[in-house]
């Protein structure tokens, strides 16, 4: 029962738990936002008060590519609304506490010639000319 409580409470376990709860209900206000306000406005436009009434027959078969139309819709709206308000913004604040100071340079520049030379050099390789401490 010990090995049970520590699997149900791992943070994987507890946030995938999370998520689907917040994925259903998302899904579902999602799905409402279609069906409610997009398909009639839609609808509108071509003239059908509901796509879930657009369908063929072939041989006494009735195909209801309206359905599709509304679930094809709903899943578009709910991909788009997943990544412009979590994937972008969590990925942005990921990147913003994962950047780094930059490194101390390690090379300067000769006032005489402009070589590269390093930090600590008090004469340059390229043209033996003195160089003060470490600003060039």
């Amino acid at each position: 029962m010990k090995g049970f409580k520590q699997f149900l409470l791992r943070g994987n376990v507890v946030d995938l738990a999370v998520g689907v709860v917040i994925g259903a209900a998302f899904g579902g206000v999602v799905t409402a936002l279609v069906k409610d306000l997009l398909t009639p406005f839609i609808a509108a436009i071509v003239k059908q008060p509901d796509f879930a009434a657009f369908a063929f027959t072939i041989h006494g078969s009735k195909f209801l590519y309206g359905e599709f139309i509304n679930a094809l819709l709903s899943f578009v709206i709910i991909a788009a609304a997943v990544y412009y308000l979590v994937v972008l913004p969590i990925n942005a604040l990921i990147s913003r506490a994962h950047r780094e100071p930059p490194a101390d340079p390690t090379t300067k520049k000769c006032p005489e010639c402009l070589s590269e030379i390093p930090i600590d050099a008090r004469r340059c390789a390229h043209c033996t000319q003195p160089v003060l401490g470490r600003a060039a």
